[in-house]
């Protein structure tokens, strides 16, 4: 499934190896293709290649963001507790950080946590915390207070919970991937969840357009003039029927290229929602393109959930024409 950034370069180099076994009629098993392309994806992982890859040539994978400094300094001043829950290993974290938000990244946060090995970490109770020296050295203490300005490893949300008491609908934890994140804070340990979704920033932009707003619109009037004209039965009727029917099928079309010509919106299919945006609305509160969205808004500010229509909810059709209004759309969206 597309569910985060990583399942990009996964799903390329599946196809790219799929495409030379076919194009050179190589007989193989699919699932062993599945296998070893997965396994060599988390070897790279484990065995720190990609790592060492990132930090040697920081600049060409990693993007300064100013902005998250200013996020994570506004909500620091304003007396917010944050904490930070990584799989990756402390050298790593550190030079990302660095460049990232600055040398002294370590005095936004209460608590960072490295190698967490999440999901395992938010129901695995068995291991415990051990702290990482400057060298980043595993020290032999037994963690009796997570203290700031320590860097952690692995652990678990159980011992979190009762070290911090940070429990429940006050925390809000943000993540990129829906079910590695989000899912078990949702689900077991009634967390506030956001998600950051960076696709979102390019497809809003599109959504806003002049062009965009006057197809859907149109789209939109020509479905409820179909839907309410149906009725009619006689041949110049029914004529006019199917051009409208073509028309709408065109555009529907067209709506689709607007964003991806082979796959559309990642939010969308047609009418319905994908899997993939059924699957955040059910494990995220809000969701946003990246933490500098929060900038926009003071720290007090409520998102409050929008009712969606329900089918028989609909606006009612008032002397034949609708009327439909598409507002601006922001870069936060609460569920």
């Amino acid at each position: 499934q597309f569910m985060d950034i990583f399942s990009l370069p996964e799903m390329s180099l599946l196809s790219c190896v799929n495409e030379y076994f076919l194009k050179n009629n190589i007989d193989y098993e699919p699932v062993h293709l599945y296998k070893d392309v997965k396994d060599s994806i988390r070897d790279v992982h484990i065995k720190g290649i990609m790592y060492s890859a990132i930090e040697a040539d920081i600049e060409k994978y990693i993007c300064y963001a100013e902005q998250t400094r200013a996020v994570l300094a506004k909500l620091a001043d304003h007396g917010k507790k944050m904490f930070l829950i990584t799989n990756s290993p402390s050298s790593f974290v550190d030079k990302g950080m660095r460049y990232i938000v600055g040398k002294d990244w370590r005095d936004l946060f209460d608590v960072v946590i490295v190698q967490a090995e999440k999901p395992s970490f938010f129901n695995d109770k068995r291991r415990p915390f051990r702290k990482v020296n400057e060298k980043g050295v595993l020290l032999w203490d037994k963690i009796h207070k997570l203290q700031k300005g320590q860097i952690y490893k692995q652990g678990n949300l159980y011992e979190f919970l009762k070290l911090t008491g940070w429990r429940g609908s006050k925390v809000l934890y943000f993540g990129d991937h829906i079910y590695s994140d989000l899912a078990d804070l949702t689900l077991k340990h009634g967390w506030r969840t956001g998600a950051i979704i960076p696709e979102l920033r390019s497809e809003l932009r599109i959504m806003n357009t002049e062009q965009y707003i006057q197809t859907m619109t149109w789209l939109q009037t020509l479905t409820g003039l179909l839907e309410q004209m149906q009725v009619h039965r006689d041949p110049e009727s029914q004529l006019v029927l199917q051009e409208w029917k073509k028309e709408r099928k065109e555009m529907r079309e067209m709506t689709k290229n607007f964003f991806n010509t082979q796959f559309g919106s990642l939010f969308r299919t047609d009418q319905n929602p994908t899997y993939f945006l059924r699957r955040l609305s059910r494990f995220a509160d809000i969701y946003m393109a990246s933490l500098s969205c929060l900038l926009n808004y003071d720290v007090s500010h409520t998102f409050y959930p929008r009712r969606t229509p329900l089918q028989h909810e609909l606006p009612a059709w008032s002397d034949g024409a609708p009327t439909f209004r598409l507002p601006l759309l922001q870069e936060a969206h609460a569920k």
